[in-house]
Order: C-alpha cells, then sequence, then structure tokens
C-alpha cells in the first residue's frame, strides 16, 4: 500500500523525526490560510501516489500566501503521470545548504533490509546508482539485531563530515529505520534529507511503502489508505482478492501461480511484445474469481488480447473453464481469448471450452505466440 507524503511524515514525527511544519489544502482558500499560519514562505507539494512530481510541475515555491493561493490552484487538478491531483501539502520552505538521501529496503535476495545512504540527494537515486554508484553507501541489516549505533554513524559519516551534523543524521538514520520496521513496510526514505543554512538536519520529504500483508497490526497505517489515489483496477482486484499490477503492454494476462505469471509475462516479451498486467488468480480458483479477472482486463481499453495460461495442479482446469465460459457469455468481450490449460481435468475443460468455440493447447510458446499475433492483427 503507497501512502502520501503528508500521511509519511505523521509516521515520521511519531518517531521524532525533524520535519517542516505543514497542512494540507484540497482548495486555493486552504492552501492561503495554511501560509498565512506558517508565515514563511511555502512550498507547494501535489499529493499523488507517484515520482517525478517536480519535474511535472507539482512541486512550487511561493513566497507569500497570495503567491500560495496562485500556485495552488495551478496544481490542484492538474495531471501528473495520469493521476489527479487532489490534495497539496503546504509546508515551510527551508533554507537548503546541501541535500541528500537515505533510504532502507528489502533485499530479497539477501533476505534482510538495506539501509542506502548518497551525500547526492534531490535526484532519483536509481540515476545516481546508474552514473555514479560510489556516491552510495549500502548496509545490510541483521532483521534480529535491528539498525545499530555504530552502523548508523558509519552511514552518516559516509555523507557528512562535520560532526554535529553526523549526530543529527544519526538520529534520523535510527528512527527511519525503526519506523520502516515497526509499519512493516517495503520502502522508507527521505529524498531530500537537508543541512539548512542554520546547521540543522531535517526530513523535507517522505515516502513509505507498506507490506499489505502487516497492515492487521497497524490499524492506524490501514486507515491511510486514499482509494481516490488508486489505479481502479487495483483497487477491483485487492477487493477481489485477486494479485494484480497494471502494466503498459496490450497483452492481458490470466495466470495461476505467481511464478507461472512472471514466466508468461517474460515470454511475452521474449517474442517481442508487452504485457497488459501481472494478474494471479491464486491457487485454488472458483469461476467466480476467473470472471472478476476478465472483468478487470476488460477495463483496459489497451488490451488487444486476452491470454489464459492454467497449470492445474490445485487449481482444476474445468474451474477454470466454467469461469471463462460465463465471462464470455456475460461481459461479451470484443477481444480475442486464447487458453493454454494442462493439468487437474483437463479435459473436461476442453469440453467445456467447446460450448463458446474456444480451443485450449497445452503449449505455452504456441498460446503466447498466438495472443501476440491476435493482438497485432487487431
Amino acid at each position: 500500500m503507497k501512502i502520501h507524503e503528508y500521511q509519511a511524515k505523521e509516521i515520521f514525527r511519531k518517531y521524532g523525526m525533524p520535519v517542516p511544519p505543514g497542512k494540507v489544502a484540497t482548495r486555493p482558500e486552504q492552501a492561503k490560510k495554511i501560509a498565512e499560519e506558517i508565515g514563511k514562505p511555502v512550498m507547494i507539494k501535489a499529493q499523488v501516489h507517484v515520482g517525478g512530481r517536480g519535474k511535472a510541475g507539482g512541486i512550487k515555491y511561493a513566497k507569500d500566501p497570495e503567491e500560495a493561493y496562485l500556485i495552488a490552484s495551478q496544481i490542484l487538478g492538474m495531471d501528473i503521470k495520469g493521476l489527479k491531483v487532489k490534495k497539496v501539502l503546504v509546508t515551510e520552505a527551508c533554507d537548503i545548504k546541501s541535500e541528500a538521501y537515505i533510504g532502507v529496503i528489502i533485499d530479497r535476495a539477501q533476505k534482510m533490509p538495506v539501509m542506502m545512504v548518497s551525500p547526492a540527494g534531490g535526484i532519483d537515486i536509481e540515476e545516481v546508482a546508474a552514473k555514479t554508484p560510489e556516491k552510495i553507501m549500502k548496509l545490510h541489516v541483521d532483521p534480529f539485531l535491528g539498525l545499530q549505533p555504530f552502523q548508523a554513524k558509519k552511514l552518516a559519516y559516509f555523507v557528512y563530515k562535520d560532526p554535529k551534523i553526523v549526530r543529527g543524521a544519526m538520529k534520523i538514520i535510527l528512527a527511519l529505520y525503526k519506523a520502516f520496521w515497526e509499519a512493516e513496510a517495503s520502502l522508507a526514505e527521505i529524498n531530500p534529507l537537508v543541512v539548512t543554512g542554520e546547521g540543522e538536519v531535517w526530513a523535507i520529504d517522505a515516502k513509505i511503502n507498506i507490506d499489505d500483508s502487516g497492515l492487521f497490526r497497524n490499524p492506524y497505517i490501514e486507515k491511510m489508505r486514499d482509494l481516490s489515489a488508486e489505479d481502479p483496477s487495483e483497487t477491483k482486484a485487492k477487493d477481489a482478492d485477486l494479485s494484480f499490477v497494471k502494466l503498459d503492454g496490450n497483452i492481458g494476462c490470466i495466470v495461476n501461480g505467481a511464478g507461472l505469471a512472471m514466466a508468461t509475462m517474460d515470454l511475452v516479451k521474449h517474442f517481442g511484445a508487452e504485457p497488459a498486467n501481472f494478474l494471479d488468480i491464486g491457487g485454488s480458483s472458483s469461476p467466480e474469481k476467473v470472471l472478476n479477472a476478465m472483468k478487470i482486463i476488460l477495463r483496459d481499453k489497451k488490451v488487444k488480447a486476452i491470454l489464459i495460461n492454467i497449470f492445474g495442479g490445485i487449481t482444476r482446469c474445468d474451474d477454470v473453464a466454467n469461469g471463462i465460459v460465463q465471462a464470455v457469455k456475460s461481459l461479451k468481450p470484443k477481444v480475442p481469448i486464447v487458453v493454454r490449460l494442462t493439468g487437474t481435468n483437463e479435459d473436461i475443460a476442453r469440453k467445456i471450452l467447446e460450448e463458446i468455440d474456444l480451443t485450449a493447447t497445452t503449449s505455452m510458446e504456441e498460446v503466447v505466440k498466438r495472443a501476440i499475433e491476435l493482438a497485432e492483427a487487431a
């Protein structure tokens, strides 16, 4: 689950991290009033669940309340990477002397969190890693011991030389890791972490992505979920107990099992096309889940062909076939459908699909190639 910057800053404050004062506005008049309350120049920051807000014009400086009103009028309602800005954060502008990056993510290969710091802040950390990897320090954290003060000190000294600033940075690094761990996040970062003209260290940006599986232990975070800021298809998929991620291609994929889904997407790309989504209907699928999956796929107007790839183990192929028949009859899709079925009750499933004139293959390569051909012909 993604949360907005202002919500991430609420969590940061809970863990004692220094964050500039600010409030959220949904109307230009509110932005002006907040700027008046702050009584200093402010930053107007679009609140959307995507990066690159600054480059898109979603983050701007306002010297006074009147300018805050004008800029909020421009940013509210604008489109940033397909998402409409409905809220802005009005926050005190800092006198920035330097910018750095600190973050923590899960290293799945090492099966432990990894802290990353860089003196090159304010830009995408991926860009720093690609162009100047020597400016990044990584430190894996034992999940049982947690981040130790001596490790935080080592990270802080990689970024700063002034002992006073290092002490401030250490506190933030330790607090960031604690917030990451206790919120059960998959990512937590500050970009940029700034040193002000007075030598103070501030977290002026905040990003936290939460692992959905741990939300029941943090109900206060679950309440931060903003459905209006999420992709409607992903919201519907979550409600239907489906694993779904929207992508940019035109081959709609319905698969059982995350591994098979990834292999299917890889094969689509191998043969020169692009998948429109990742969609895993799970290991034990009822016809209703298949019907819901088809509804979600058909919401995407970019989809030119639907590829259904089922390897029946716990999943019964006849259940999937019944779901396909229900979907075709009720939804009447105008895009072609290709099916690969192999495993439990596949013979029964083939007979069921004859009802809607669909023939299922057993070859994964064959079904992917056919889906691509039909998409290109559409």
